[in-house]
């Protein structure tokens, strides 16, 4: 059976999909829930599934090929729409729905208010009843030093629920209350009235930076010391820093009056990272990161949509406020359903901030994304285990004969067909090779995959050279490959093959990644390798791609800037120390070139004349531009930089 026959067997008819708002449901044959949609026409949405296999996603191809059943479920409202599909996706857990999920559980500050005798404890437990919950933090060892700081501030009980009955039932105080380490009421120092009001000052001040109780303990203080009381004045003194120290460690981003969350997200072609800052009371009370695998249809917009919903589930209730760096598709229906969530307090606003604090708060957010997106993919690639099914998967893959243990990568950049250059990293057990890769000058080319043809040609010469002189590898660039990668499609896999041809080279294996897609191209074939999203090798493959892409896009950039310092110490009078600061001033070639002349001459260093002549010189072509001998262009065509990567020196 075709796979548009198999489809055939449980595609409703047209009439029978209503045109309401709702969800729906694709399963296996054996009921399993496959994918969970929501949609604000059902018919619609639904008969995109039943188009040509051919047009449809991968993933999607995937998914249909796999269903047996369609169901659907009629909301009133697009708000319901969007709280069901949540809800069905975190019961069923659907394998080809995006589920973020964090990759860790944080701890949290608890006050366990439904005992007796409140305490104040560390926990990753979210499910204690009646406690009240702070946070999350991300690092135990920092919450550590601030609990201990607040229990000296704010003397309560800490010892366990065992040891304090026992303190109640004999009338005798706990170890820790009989060492002073405890101040509950089993150490017969206060009543459970008394106990409980330190334990409401407590929740004050972590809510919101509460000051009135710093006060009071610096008031009583300066009273203890002017009566002489100078134990009793040393106590309060160190509970009043204690306060300030906390008070310090939770510094104030915004208004004290202002509470919100922010989300931040970055992602790539194959994963995804979040990242939430906890502001209450205008600071920073917590924070939470999620990872999660993409697919190609799977937008910024609806990503976010998941992660916000994910971080309210349970009892979770969510600010009047939520910043995002972009506003989902369903941004009203999504405002109903956590407005729902706080239906006392009011109306829960989802913007993307445009400036100042929160702005500010927004690329911190962002930023700790991005950072928690590459810790996940370094440590990804620093899995043994992963890189060694990596690279059999690629093996088995790509037809070869042996698993591909040296890797070498090819990627173009240039800067609107001008500055060619190339590069080629190398990977070798699936960790990066720096000391191998090279980097090349275009000084000719008509596209790129004549681009793609010369580098690989010039490859392929150098490795004939060692194979004729007989001589053994003597060094990591010498070394022959298995794999040879080249950033593009089905013509640049060509135009590769092509070169490794003419050397007469066949025992170097060829294949070609194509962006965003992530297809992998082999030779001859005229349908690409289509790798699961979530396999080590596409993974691996994508890393190859994107650190060559770094590479030579690093390598053009210092050329740029190379050949425009070159130009400028042209000019008399502009030194070698002017150029650099000139460089340095504006920060970028392309805000030099675009330079006004008060720009120019406002720079350190040059005065109105001399900007005058930096501006006529920028403006006149460059002399390789104006003439080029051909022996010139043959030399320049023929050298190869033979500089290895220096580690942290090279960045994109």
């Amino acid at each position: 059976m075709s796979p548009d026959d198999h489809r055939l067997a449980f595609r409703p008819a047209q009439g029978e999909i209503p045109t309401s708002p709702g969800v729906y449901r694709f399963s296996d044959k054996h009921g399993r829930v496959l994918y969970i949609g929501k949609a604000k026409n059902l018919r619609a949405r639904l008969a995109n599934y039943f188009q040509p296999m051919h047009s449809l996603m991968p993933r999607t191809r995937t998914m249909l090929s796999l269903a047996a059943k369609l169901d659907w479920t009629v909301v009133a409202t697009d708000t319901e729409s969007l709280v069901l599909e949540h809800t069905w996706i975190t019961e069923f857990k659907p394998p080809f729905n995006v589920q973020f999920k964090d990759d860790k559980t944080y701890p949290y500050l608890a006050v366990t208010l439904r005992e007796e005798a409140p305490r104040l404890i560390i926990t990753r437990n979210e499910r204690i009843r009646g406690a009240r919950y702070f946070g999350p933090y991300p690092k135990v060892w920092a919450l550590r030093e601030t609990t201990s700081l607040l229990q000296q501030a704010f003397p309560i009980r800490t010892c366990n629920d065992a040891d304090y009955k026992r303190a109640v039932q004999s009338g005798r105080p706990c170890l820790a209350g009989q060492i002073g380490r405890c101040s509950g009421p089993c150490s017969q120092k206060l009543t459970i009235e008394e106990h409980r009001e330190r334990v409401n000052e407590l929740v004050a001040f972590l809510n919101g930076g509460d000051r009135s109780h710093l006060r009071r303990l610096q008031r009583a203080m300066r009273d203890a010391a002017a009566e002489q009381r100078y134990e009793e004045a040393a106590r309060l003194r160190d509970q009043a820093q204690a306060v300030e120290h906390v008070m310090e460690r939770n510094a104030v981003v915004l208004g004290l009056d202002v509470n919100l969350d922010v989300f931040g997200l970055r992602a790539d072609e194959l994963a995804a990272a979040a990242h939430q800052f906890i502001i209450r009371g205008g600071r920073i009370r917590g924070e939470r990161s999620w990872i999660v695998d993409v697919e190609l249809d799977d937008s910024p917009g609806t990503l976010l949509e998941q992660v916000i919903q994910s971080a309210y589930e349970g009892d979770r209730e969510p600010p009047p406020e939520v910043l995002v760096p972009s506003l989902p598709e369903n941004a009203p229906e999504l405002e109903e359903a956590l407005s729902a969530k706080r239906p006392r307090q009011g109306r829960v606003r989802v913007r993307v901030p445009e400036r100042g604090d929160k702005a500010q708060l927004m690329e911190r957010a962002v930023l700790n994304a991005g950072e928690h997106l590459i810790r996940h993919k370094l440590k990804r690639a620093a899995d043994l285990t992963a890189r060694t099914d990596a690279l059999a998967e690629l093996q088995q893959a790509l037809g070869m004969e042996e698993a591909p243990l040296r890797i070498e990568c090819i990627d173009v950049s240039h800067l609107q067909g001008t500055g060619v250059v190339a590069s080629l990293v190398v990977f070798e057990d699936g960790l990066p090779a720096k000391g191998a890769y090279r980097k090349y000058r275009i000084e000719e080319t008509r596209d790129d995959t004549d681009s793609i043809h010369q580098v690989v040609s010039r490859r392929a010469a150098q490795l004939n050279a060692s194979r004729e002189s007989g001589e053994q590898p003597s060094g990591v660039y010498r070394d022959r490959p298995q794999l040879l990668i080249v950033d593009g499609g089905e013509p640049q896999v060509r135009a590769a093959e092509r070169a490794l041809s003419e050397a007469g080279i066949d025992d170097v294996a060829l294949c070609g990644i194509a962006k965003r897609l992530e297809e992998i191209w082999l030779p001859g074939d005229p349908f690409p390798v289509i790798l699961p999203r979530t396999s080590e090798a596409l993974f691996l493959v994508q890393r190859i791609r994107d650190e060559a892409h770094r590479f030579a896009i690093t390598f053009q950039r210092q050329r740029r800037s190379t050949a425009i310092a070159s130009r400028l110490s042209e000019i008399p009078g502009l030194g070698p120390k002017r150029v650099q600061g000139l460089l340095k001033h504006f920060g970028s070639v392309t805000r030099l070139r675009a330079a006004s002349l008060e720009e120019l001459a406002a720079a350190p260093g040059l005065g109105a004349k001399l900007a005058e002549q930096v501006a006529a010189h920028l403006r006149e072509p460059a002399a390789g531009a104006r003439s080029q001998s051909p022996n010139d262009s043959a030399a320049a065509k023929l050298e190869e930089s033979v500089e290895p990567e220096r580690g942290g020196e090279e960045s994109e």
